[in-house]
């Protein structure tokens, strides 16, 4: 009977997954890691948010720019998904800051703090 064969349902032990998703995105998000922790020791406290929310939504541009190049569409998706997902979590981040903290990012104040 033919819905008695599962043979091209059952995946075979000696196939592996090509593409390296999980390393790939914990790579980017250890590159973002180690780049927030310098603007850490850099800028203040208030810029900090506003600087890492920049951070991701730049990595997700290259991380998206990079996948155009991609030839194959596997591999294009994948890049893809990390790009929206860096573009999301900068989105998170983003939410968090206070626009007071946008105010004195772009005026230029002369009252001290």
């Amino acid at each position: 009977m033919a819905f008695t064969d599962r043979s091209p349902i059952i995946r075979k032990h000696g196939q592996g997954s090509t593409d390296r998703t999980k390393e790939l995105f914990a790579g980017v998000l250890l590159g973002a890691l180690i780049v927030t922790l310098g603007l850490r020791a850099v800028l203040s406290i208030d810029a900090l948010a506003p600087a890492i929310a920049t951070l991701l939504f730049t990595f997700g541009a290259a991380t998206a720019g990079f996948a155009l190049l991609c030839r194959r569409n596997q591999t294009r998706t994948v890049w893809l998904d990390i790009a929206g997902v860096l573009t999301f979590v900068g989105v998170a981040i983003s939410i968090l800051i206070e626009p007071d903290q946008m105010v004195r990012l772009i005026t230029l104040s002369d009252q001290p703090d």
